[in-house]
């Protein structure tokens, strides 16, 4: 949803234009669109795929028909056959092992593959298991001091830690825990500090290694720690520790779907995780895991089948909530629920944390929203906002918010835990590489920024209390020099019109076959007018729009979402002409299907 926000009476009167979204046509990569219809495409597939591959020249088969065919080989990431090995050692031994890992999505599915098949596949018994998980507010990002404290009081301790979704950038606690006769086997998919991997690790598995041969840099930590494993089973029957009727560790796929759609990484130019979500999916649908049960049966009969959406805007907020606010250990329970009454148990603790997170995070985008304002008016090419008052666990989100609003980069802060420190996260637009900007941040100012890590579209960081200005000069400045003279401004792409005859559920069925959508694959959007045939105020609040809309002798049911703000009445009425830009989706109810439309941003059509 796009939303203009209120803006100071005092504010220059063309800063209600520049912020008014612009519905940008997708630029097209015209080769690949003739070579998409050559190959048997729709004109409306080929649409579809030549605006979201824009400089994409391989095979179109691994992206348009996903396979586990297409996944590349353990052996071919740098360090997994020395971090198989290790762990394979520890399974063989009966070491005891920690399991640490990040705490939202992709870190707490990761940790379900790495404790799943160590139990289940490798006969690790739980007690010798040390599930590690960081508090997002009181322990911090990745290896944190607390976090190896904490290890280091587990008694017995564990001689083998093995990493999922953090660690790369852990060198001093890693090696404080190397020193203390604790293996570290890392497996991450953040970017590497400049220095490389952190060598005090007894491994490092990360495909963004420069040495590191696997093909595809953009999968997740939870794909990551799959392949380790998977590997690391392959070690355990060639030395006869197991036997080679092992189940393989294709079952904890439906996780690594989950993690690769909510932690946002690439669905566009990349086999991989095309094939992961895909084949993911499938076995979701199968609903033969509590969690899945439970979350259908929590969202109702008519959500399943589940799509990438589900996981995206359903199952993922849900259990990131839980790390945004409080203890993480709810949701790896949820996840690991070996009955639907447990499952169901635990998520309602996640769902109780989300209506939470949404009331903290309306209070913080407004704030937020207006101390962007006068960045904005002064053409500041990120926004960098400090909320005193914020929850540190709603940071993105408000990054996000703001990036979506205003069409620039934001980075949201608020005070750490540790006195004297503020803690922050960031969201990107397509044009910036966010962690290579804080690269060059750090190098301007070192001391004001002493931590942070992220990728291209998200990031977080540590920054002085004191030195908040400084390190807001050092990023701007980085800003400014990769993207240079770019116009900024808040814009909605879209895949162009639908004729009302295309308006039909067998048009989304079309748009279907090309799936999974998401990050760098974005769900098809479609810009056209209509007539407001009716239109209500519809939720607990009255802020989302439930209409009917008409295009030639087609008349469709559309809910725009966040339309309003609560108490707010729409700038548009019965019978008005409306510029929407929309979604295609199917409506269940009772067993019917129908389309309806989605409405992204709308605008009143005078004249």
């Amino acid at each position: 949803m796009q939303q203009e926000p209120r803006l100071d009476a005092n504010a220059p009167p063309d800063l209600h234009a520049r912020l008014k979204p612009r519905l940008l046509l997708r630029p097209r990569n015209e080769a690949l669109y003739t070579r998409a219809l050559a190959e048997g495409l729709t004109e409306l597939q080929a649409r579809v795929l030549a605006g979201r591959l824009t400089d994409y020249e391989g095979e179109l088969a691994p992206l348009t028909r996903p396979s586990l065919r297409y996944l590349e080989h353990p052996e071919r990431l740098a360090d997994g056959r020395r971090a198989a090995e290790r762990i394979a050692t520890a399974v063989a031994e009966g070491e005891h092992i920690g399991i640490l890992t990040d705490y939202d999505v992709d870190g707490i599915t990761s940790h379900v593959v790495i404790r799943r098949t160590l139990v289940e596949l490798f006969g690790v018994p739980e007690s010798r298991l040390h599930s590690l998980i960081g508090h997002r507010i009181h322990d911090g990002y990745g290896i944190s001091l607390p976090l190896v404290e904490r290890t280091l009081r587990l008694s017995p301790r564990p001689t083998l830690v093995i990493t999922a979704d953090c660690g790369s950038s852990d060198e001093p606690r890693i090696a404080r825990l190397k020193a203390e006769g604790i293996d570290v086997v890392v497996s991450d998919h953040h970017a590497l500090p400049v220095e490389g991997p952190p060598p005090s690790a007894h491994a490092v598995v990360n495909p963004t290694r420069d040495d590191c041969q696997y093909p595809d840099r953009t999968i997740a930590g939870c794909m990551v720690a799959w392949l380790v494993m998977s590997l690391t089973r392959s070690v355990l029957v060639e030395w006869g520790v197991i036997p080679d009727a092992t189940p393989k560790l294709s079952a904890w796929l439906s996780y690594v779907a989950l993690g690769t759609v909510a932690d946002c990484v690439s669905l566009g130019a990349s086999p991989a995780n095309r094939a992961v979500v895909s084949h993911g999916l499938t076995l979701i649908n199968r609903m033969e895991a509590a969690c899945w049960r439970a979350m259908a049966t929590r969202l109702g009969e008519d959500s399943v089948p589940f799509s990438a959406e589900t996981l995206a805007f359903q199952m993922g907020p849900r259990i990131n909530a839980r790390s945004r606010l409080d203890d993480p250990y709810a949701a790896l329970h949820f996840m690991l629920a070996g009955d639907d009454a447990t499952a169901i148990r635990h998520l309602q603790t996640l769902d109780d944390d989300n209506q939470s997170r949404k009331a903290i995070e309306a209070e913080m985008v407004e704030e937020a929203r207006g101390l962007a304002l006068p960045q904005l008016e002064a053409d500041r090419p990120a926004l960098i906002v400090y909320l005193e008052s914020g929850h540190p666990g709603v940071q993105g989100i408000v990054a996000s918010r703001l990036v979506q609003a205003f069409g620039r980069p934001a980075l949201v802060l608020t005070p750490a835990a540790a006195p004297g420190m503020l803690t922050g996260s960031g969201r990107s637009i397509e044009a910036l590489h966010l962690r290579n900007a804080l690269q060059r941040a750090h190098e301007l100012a070192p001391e004001a920024l002493p931590r942070f890590g992220g990728h291209r579209g998200a990031a977080g960081v540590g920054v002085p209390v004191e030195q908040l200005e400084t390190f807001r000069s050092a990023l701007l400045q980085a800003v400014s020099e990769q993207l240079g003279e770019a116009e900024l401004f808040p814009h909605v792409l879209t895949d162009g019109a639908l004729n009302p005859e295309q308006l039909q559920l067998a048009t989304l069925l079309e748009l279907e076959a090309l799936g999974p959508y998401g990050r760098e694959f974005d769900a098809p959007l479609f810009e056209g007018e209509f007539l407001i045939e009716s239109i209500r105020a519809v939720g607990a609040e009255g802020n989302h729009l439930s209409m009917h809309l008409s295009s030639g002798a087609t008349s469709l049911k559309a809910i725009w979402f966040r339309a309003l703000t609560p108490g707010e009445l729409p700038a548009f009425g019965l019978g008005d002409r409306l510029r929407c830009a929309y979604r295609l989706n199917r409506n269940r109810w009772r067993g019917q299907e129908s389309l309806q439309l989605m409405i992204e941003y709308a605008e009143p059509l005078h004249g």
